[in-house]
C-alpha cells in the first residue's frame, strides 16, 4: 500500500479521534472548509514543509501516514497539485478518518532541523509520482 504524509499538531490529531467527522486542519493555521483540502507531503517534501511552517512552534507534533488505499476506499479524492514552484504536492479533498491512517508518529526538531520519524515499512512515496524513477 502506498501512504503519503500529514504533519499535525498531537492535540488536533487527538482531539479528531473522537470527533465524526474525523482530522479537518488543512495545514498551521488553516482549515479544511477554509482551503478546501488537507495539505499532504512525500517524505522527501515533509522536512521543507515542517521547516517552512512549524519552526518555533511549541506544539507537539505527529506525523501521519496516510494510506492512499484507504483514502480511495472512503471516496475522498488526492490530487497531485502545484505547490509552488512547480513541484506537485497530494492534496486531500476531505477529512482525514483513524481508518485512512497507517501510523501516528512522534515527530519534532533539534534546534531548527525537523527530524523525521522512522518510516521503514510504510510504504510511504518519498517523491511525487511524475518524479519516481
Amino acid at each position: 500500500m502506498t501512504s503519503i504524509l500529514h504533519l499535525a499538531r498531537l492535540h488536533d490529531w487527538t482531539a479528531a479521534l473522537t470527533n465524526p467527522l474525523g482530522y479537518q486542519i488543512s495545514t498551521r493555521g488553516a482549515t479544511l472548509n477554509e482551503t478546501g483540502f488537507i495539505h499532504g507531503s512525500t517524505a522527501a517534501q515533509l522536512p521543507v514543509v515542517a521547516e517552512f511552517l512549524y519552526t518555533g512552534d511549541p506544539a507537539e507534533l505527529v506525523v501521519l501516514v496516510v494510506d492512499l488505499t484507504a483514502v480511495d476506499a472512503a471516496g475522498t479524492e488526492v490530487k497531485w497539485e502545484d505547490g509552488g514552484a512547480g513541484e506537485l504536492y497530494p492534496h486531500i479533498y476531505g477529512p482525514i478518518t483513524a481508518a485512512m491512517v497507517k501510523a501516528a508518529l512522534p515527530a519534532g526538531f533539534d534546534g531548527a532541523h525537523f527530524q523525521m520519524p522512522d518510516l521503514t515499512g510504510l510504504g510511504v512515496l518519498n517523491n511525487p509520482p511524475q518524479q519516481l524513477g
